[in-house]
């Protein structure tokens, strides 16, 4: 069940709480997938946020308590679609379970909006250099950390080597025709 954006906070808002957030850790999340191809005019769908982080053990626990502050849970289990079916409601639990697994990538959903973020940590290149070339743009209230298009497209043709998702090709087609636009 979605919030009315009348009711409350839209789900880029939602992002932009968790991402400032994140930036007060010092994590300086940068956004990739989809979602930073809509920001950028794609007419892709897609169901959640993707931030990449960098890795510290250190921030794990504040980290996590950004998230669970704001209703978001640790996907614990997730179908052959894609789809969150199972997670972790107890913060400690979900702090032990990544310190344990050690994972490059982790989603979170917030069970009563049916937002959802996913983590890559350093994955696959690191924040730092994303971050480095990354744009900040404010998208409504949300101030975003978009990462360039050139890293866009190399993390694009990333992923489509290691899975094979239609949607990879459609975006690498975008990033390439707004690249040749430019020229």
């Amino acid at each position: 069940m979605g919030r009315d954006v009348k009711e409350g906070p839209t789900h880029l808002e939602d992002v932009g709480n968790v991402v400032e957030a994140l930036d007060s850790l010092g994590l300086e999340p940068v956004l990739v997938g989809g979602m930073a191809l809509v920001v950028l005019g794609s007419r892709r769908v897609t169901r959640d946020f993707d931030l990449v982080v960098a890795r510290s053990d250190a921030t794990l626990g504040p980290l996590l308590g950004v998230l669970y502050d704001r209703g978001f849970e640790l996907a614990s289990r997730v179908d052959a679609a894609g789809e969150v079916t199972a997670t972790i409601d107890n913060r400690r639990v979900a702090v032990a379970r990544l310190r344990l697994d050690a994972p490059s990538s982790v989603h979170f959903l917030n069970p009563v909006t049916g937002l959802r973020i996913d983590l890559l940590f350093d994955f696959p290149l690191p924040a730092a250099t994303l971050a480095r070339h990354a744009t900040t743009l404010k998208v409504r209230s949300a101030t975003l950390r978009i990462a360039s298009e050139a890293d866009l497209l190399r993390l694009k043709k990333i992923a489509r080597a290691h899975r094979s998702s239609p949607g990879d090709a459609e975006d690498i087609a975008f990033l390439e025709a707004r690249h040749a636009k430019r020229r």
